[in-house]
């Protein structure tokens, strides 16, 4: 098969392809032997009658048409592969000529990754949050080590949010008890939301002696469960003063003062190392703001597709279907994908931008960076270097290597670059801003025949940097 590639305007290019008539010969046979399968010829049992007879009956064009149906897609991806084109969207593909025989040839147009101009991101100022802890922020720290040595009061005043009742609870599904839903002088603290929802706004406000009957939506099946509630205690919490005395019980520290420092001094190094990562993030979203284009739709929709499936994943890991929670949650796919639709946008942007910046700063061609990444796949697969980039090639999935390389080492060069402030405008230490290795962890790596390496999100730079509010 040999293909030539031509590059047209608007972010597109063609193809044009031809399959060779003893290669094209190879699909006929296969095509009639699938053919033969759903025939029912007398004499021959289905899918034993030879080629000469199957062929008698459909004729040789049915033949190669059912071989153009089901091999083009394969032509179309060598052709891809061969040409390191980086398409997005499906191709319009129009067949010239072998469709009665001889020498098939196709052209297949198809848009590619586009590369926008970028500028500006060598002045880009970004602003961090600021990384010494709130007093709110340590005694908050305080707080949960008070609660270890709290104790229990009665109180005849309703309850309220951290309180703890305690309650004889009865859950149903259709009549039948749930089990882990149905206790006697079960202890439960108001608001912790250890049930459901409707559990909590039942007991605010409740007094001892009341009872309590309501339904609520089962979380785990997106049905209805019944409960009944009676509340047999009230009891408040009881905070240990912060003293002397408590820091020498819940730590290695004889005085207060001590702890309230190292609680300080642990906040303070947590919020280092998130610095680094809110940084890129920040970096990540100021470069997307640069690129004056509008992101391809195809890119944005597989981008969606891509945050569904992750989603669909960790619901999996959970024991969850993803049409069971989406039951549960009231929604359907298409609201979810609305949903998803501009944080897809945002990554899209991140991806053309950084790539742009690797472009224009000449750091997409460096060759040692890729080297040094295939001898880390190679020895987590435990494999040749070079049977790594051989099956990376010929599976397509070094064009997508690259790219993620590529991102990384723009990320790179940003955050040497970049000026990074805190919000009193202090200028951070580049120290805590240094990235993460890309080095991949044992068992992420996935090398198998057809050499697909499953280790994307060590490198992936634009998707590294979406999620400030997990950061935080």
């Amino acid at each position: 098969m040999d293909s030539t590639i031509e590059t047209l305007e608007g972010d597109q290019v063609r193809l044009s392809v031809a399959v060779t008539a003893d290669e094209f010969e190879e699909a006929v046979e296969a095509a009639f032997v699938r053919i033969a399968k759903d025939l029912r010829l007398p004499g021959f049992r289905p899918g034993k009658a030879p080629r000469r007879v199957v062929e008698a009956r459909v004729g040789t064009i049915a033949g190669r048409r059912e071989a153009l149906e089901h091999s083009l897609p394969s032509y179309y991806s060598q052709a891809l592969i061969s040409n390191e084109v980086d398409a997005i969207g499906r191709p319009e593909i129009e067949i010239t000529g072998g469709v009665e025989g001889g020498e098939v040839t196709f052209n297949a147009l198809v848009a590619v990754r586009p590369r926008p101009s970028v500028s500006g991101h060598r002045d880009l100022r970004v602003e961090v949050p600021v990384i010494e802890p709130t007093e709110d922020e340590i005694n908050e720290q305080l707080d949960a080590l008070r609660s270890q040595l709290a104790t229990l009061e009665p109180t005849d005043h309703p309850a309220t949010e951290g309180d703890m009742v305690t309650i004889d609870i009865a859950g149903t599904r259709d009549g039948e008890p749930v089990p882990g839903l149905t206790a006697s002088d079960y202890l439960y603290e108001i608001g912790g939301g250890g049930i459901v929802p409707e559990v909590d706004e039942h007991l605010l406000g409740a007094s001892v002696d009341e009872t309590f009957e309501f339904d609520a939506l089962d979380p785990d099946s997106g049905g209805s469960l019944s409960f009944v509630i009676a509340v047999k205690g009230v009891q408040i919490r009881r905070l240990p003063e912060l003293d002397d005395e408590f820091a020498a019980e819940v730590s290695e520290f004889q005085t207060i003062t001590d702890l309230v420092s190292d609680t300080s001094s642990r906040l303070q190094e947590a919020k280092q190392q998130q610095i680094g990562m809110l940084a890129r993030d920040r970096i990540a979203r100021a470069v997307a703001d640069l690129i004056e284009i509008e992101a391809p739709e195809d890119l944005i929709e597989s981008e969606i597709d891509e945050r569904i499936h992750n989603l669909d994943q960790r619901l999996r890991s959970q024991g969850l279907e993803l049409d069971r929670y989406l039951e549960a949650v009231g929604q359907d796919l298409e609201v979810l994908r609305e949903e998803f639709r501009e944080a897809a946008e945002i990554g899209v942007r991140v991806d053309l931008g950084l790539r742009s910046v690797a472009h224009v700063e000449y750091l997409d061609d460096d060759s040692e960076r890729l080297d040094n990444y295939l001898q880390i796949i190679a020895t987590q697969s435990d494999l040749d270097v070079d049977e790594v980039r051989d099956r990376l090639v010929s599976s397509g999935g070094m064009l997508n290597l690259k790219g993620d390389i590529d991102k990384q080492a723009a990320m790179d060069w940003l955050l040497d670059n970049v000026e990074v402030v805190d919000e009193d405008g202090n200028v951070i230490d580049r120290t805590l801003l240094e990235p993460p290795a890309p080095v991949i962890p044992d068992g992420v790596v996935d090398m198998g025949e057809n050499g697909v390496v499953d280790a994307e999100e060590d490198i992936d730079s634009d998707k590294q940097f979406e999620s400030e509010e997990e950061a935080k």
